[in-house]
């Protein structure tokens, strides 16, 4: 009796030693790249454009480039607004969604569509992205003065004052890269669309090459 309880005890020990062995020696599974979805109007959408010269493909093209391990999930659409975002916002964000870009509110603005409207869209935005314990890049955007300054001035605050709130990345304005570049200002059919709205692909390169940075570093708040 004892001689088999020891060759049973035996064996075991031999079989833990090889299961050690064989993890060990396991190779490592690879880490699934982080799933970032963009939640935006035509300028995410990439209007105007061949789809390899898009925002998303050319962002997507921008980590790789480096290294980031991410996927871009192109949730764009055409003349959307902050309400719109928001009607589609909880199936955009689906289980495999590790991290979400917001960039609403251009045509808002174009529709005159008072900011405190605005707002309470994007706040609802947010609010479900915190709730599923996603980490945000929130954009904001230029408004002109079409309606005053006062509705301006109000308009363009909503997107640091959430951002403060809701403790997300902000990049000021999605064509901050442009408005701000005297290269643009001195020639700007050559970066931007026969509308003079939307970027061509020169455009939205330059506007990737300076959002890009802050998309690495919402993929490493999001990362696995």
């Amino acid at each position: 009796m004892q001689y088999g309880l020891f060759a049973r005890r035996r064996k075991l020990a031999v079989a833990a030693w090889l299961l050690g062995l064989v993890l060990a020696h396991a190779p490592a599974r690879a880490e699934e790249p982080v799933t970032v979805a963009i939640l935006g109007d035509s300028l995410v959408a990439g209007y105007g454009l061949a789809q390899e010269e898009g925002f998303v493909p050319q962002m997507q093209r921008w980590l790789e480039a480096r290294g980031i391990e991410a996927r871009l999930i192109n949730a764009g659409v055409s003349g959307d607004t902050t309400a719109g975002g928001l009607a589609r916002v909880a199936w955009t964000l689906t289980p495999e969604v590790d991290a979400l870009v917001v960039s609403l509110g251009g045509n808002d603005v174009l529709r005159g569509i008072q900011p405190e409207v605005a707002r309470k869209n994007l706040q609802g935005i947010l609010q479900t992205a915190r709730a599923q314990g996603l980490p945000v890049l929130l954009v904001g955007i230029q408004a002109p003065g079409n309606y005053g300054p006062d509705y301006k001035q109000a308009f363009e605050a909503i997107y640091p004052d959430l951002a403060r709130q809701f403790d997300t990345l902000l990049y000021p304005g999605f064509l901050q890269a442009l408005t701000e570049n005297p290269e643009v200002s001195a020639s700007p059919g050559d970066f931007l669309q026969a509308d003079f709205l939307h970027p061509n692909a020169r455009g939205v390169a330059l506007i990737v090459q300076d959002m890009g940075p802050l998309l690495a570093e919402l993929v490493a708040r999001a990362g696995h």
